[in-house]
């Protein structure tokens, strides 16, 4: 294959005419021409590397890999470095061969990272534990580039052996190691580099990027479904900047910020959790035009999604160059960023229209093992008329929560939700066998009746529910059970639920599909009275522990700050 065409160059950051020739899928020749009035390219539009998603969870997106690449090429995008976690949490080993036996049979660039924190606390129950042996037996495989994000930084402080053995066999294998710290500051955060962990995708403003990124850390910053933490890190409008006195920033970066010049603090631009209703309008083209929007030069957004990911995770992609793997998109103009055609390994794969490849179907794996649950599985008694309640406080768009607390009657020994306060019931089923519940109370989600449930709850996928009805919660939880997961909404005048019967956390069916009846249950809970944009995914996070500042799992619920469990009940 060979043509010309204008190229934009992420090394010598220069758009330029050249003659292209591809060989076997490798760039073999990249060669300067002339073009004069007399001369034209052969190809209409811009070519550019194709785009590298460095952190993504492809199991939120709820659709297989395959299907995943069916939808990403539309968008420019031809490579992701993906942290199989979620299914690791559900199905261990076997499920991190499931995806990548599955991403193999489709032209799309899947890197895998091994999964370090399955589960990710001792605090929750897990359908499978990882632990040294198995990720020394993962990072050996040549589909794994990296150890995925180190979860659990107090094991990391407070140097668990098992933990430090994780990262040991990281760094024996020359294999970067991906970091998850928010709000990990000062001596804690330097024990925790100190192990060579060298990214971070948890920033959630600018002070604390520019301490990480003095100490050394590269920044990803998150532009997902439920988490957009890049808004809060590249608005350098005056008024709106979480920068308010830069104090003893060092000479470095104390003249970028009186410029306001931020970019260089970031290295990244990543989803990590994509909504299949948010990737059929876009994936990291919508984020680069989005951080142009903010004041991010256009040429350092694309070395974000090109070239910086590339050189980090050693990919052999992400430049036009002789040598790499010819993994290209043509676009209109470097500004827009519409995809006109994107090719793999030198094959077209999008032709502006039609995706050109077929997606294999997984077989699914009900992983629910749970008993049906009643009514009374769901509430939380109290002796009294009135009780103090500690409460769990979401916010849209942010994974970080706020613990706060509420003053709730009691009628006939049950504690009773106060729409009035926003103040609604969230459970943890267990549903690996046991049929544990955890119960409590969470404010943010603005449901005036009926009950929300998915099988989606990071990182160990137990059944979360919110509601304001325990007759409902109950209805919504059997459901999802008799789907063999997947996400429902139970209300007095409707029900209807996704099914996601692949470890209860994907279908089989295209992003198109799935993302369509996503978004009919989310107009049903915003019907419900809720105005989060992702009311599930929001959800999902409520059972991340080591996120803080509060959140529950299946055993109770969580203090993240002290990362102990605390009672529901004050007193």
């Amino acid at each position: 294959m060979e043509f010309t065409a204008y190229i934009y160059d992420v090394i010598s950051k220069t758009i330029r005419p050249v003659r292209i020739t591809i060989e076997n899928g490798i760039f073999t020749e990249v060669a300067p021409i002339t073009v004069d009035e007399k001369t034209f390219v052969d190809v209409k539009g811009l070519v550019l590397p194709g785009f590298i998603d460095s952190h993504i969870h492809i199991e939120s997106s709820m659709i297989t890999p395959a299907q995943f690449a069916k939808i990403a090429v539309r968008h420019g995008t031809t490579s992701v470095v993906c942290d199989p976690h979620e299914i690791a949490n559900v199905l261990g080993i076997e499920g991190i061969e499931l995806m990548i036996e599955n991403a193999k049979k489709v032209p799309f660039n899947f890197y895998f990272t091994a999964p370090s924190c399955v589960p990710a606390t001792p605090f929750e129950t897990s359908g499978a534990i990882l632990d040294s042996s198995d990720i020394e037996l993962l990072l050996k495989k040549d589909e794994i580039v990296a150890l995925g994000e180190m979860m659990n930084f107090p094991g990391v402080i407070n140097g668990d052996d098992e933990v430090l053995r994780k990262l040991a066999f990281a760094r024996e294998c020359g294999k970067p190691i991906d970091g998850h710290a928010p709000l990990l500051s000062r001596q804690d955060l330097d024990k925790y580099l100190n192990q060579g962990i060298s990214t971070d995708h948890e920033c959630s403003n600018v002070l604390e990027a520019l301490e990480k990124k003095l100490k050394g850390m590269k920044i990803m910053v998150r532009d997902g479904s439920s988490a957009m933490d890049m808004e809060a890190l590249f608005n350098i409008d005056e008024g709106k900047s979480s920068i308010k006195h830069p104090g003893n920033l060092g000479s470095i970066y104390r003249d970028m910020f009186e410029r306001k010049i931020y970019s260089p603090l970031f290295d990244f631009i990543v989803s990590d959790d994509k909504h299949p209703n948010d990737l059929i309008k876009g994936h990291l083209n919508l984020s680069i035009k989005k951080a142009v929007d903010l004041g991010i030069d256009i040429l350092k957004a694309l070395d974000m999604v090109t070239i910086n990911p590339a050189y980090h995770y050693n990919l052999n992609c992400g430049v036009i160059q002789e040598g790499a793997k010819a993994d290209f998109i043509v676009i209109d103009s470097i500004f827009d960023c519409n995809i006109l055609r994107t090719y793999i390994a030198g094959e077209c794969v999008f032709d502006g229209e039609n995706v050109l490849f077929d997606v294999p179907e997984i077989e699914a794996h009900n992983s629910i093992n749970a008993s049906k649950k009643t009514a009374d599985d769901f509430d939380l008694h109290y002796d009294g008329d009135e009780c103090e309640v500690n409460v769990i406080e979401c916010f849209d768009g942010d994974l970080l929560t706020k613990k706060t607390t509420a003053n709730l009657y009691v009628k006939d020994g049950i504690i009773q939700p106060d729409i009035f306060q926003d103040v609604l019931k969230i459970a943890v089923v267990e549903r690996y066998g046991g049929n544990v519940v955890s119960n409590a109370f969470i404010k943010g989600f603005g449901l005036k009746k009926g009950a929300i449930a998915s099988s989606v709850a990071h990182d160990s996928h137990n059944i979360i529910v919110v509601g304001y009805n325990s007759d409902m919660m109950a209805q919504a939880v059997n459901m999802v059970i008799d789907d063999m997961g997947g996400i429902a909404v139970v209300s007095e005048d409707f029900s209807d639920s996704l099914p996601l019967p692949i470890a209860g956390l994907m279908s089989n069916k295209d992003a198109y599909d799935v993302a369509h009846k996503l978004g009919i249950l989310h107009n049903m809970v915003s019907a419900l009275g809720c105005e989060l944009k992702s009311p599930f995914m929001t959800m999902a996070f409520m059972a991340l522990l080591v996120i803080p500042s509060i959140k529950i799992s299946d055993k109770g619920l969580f203090d993240g700050d002290a990362f102990e469990f605390m009672d529901v009940i004050i007193n």
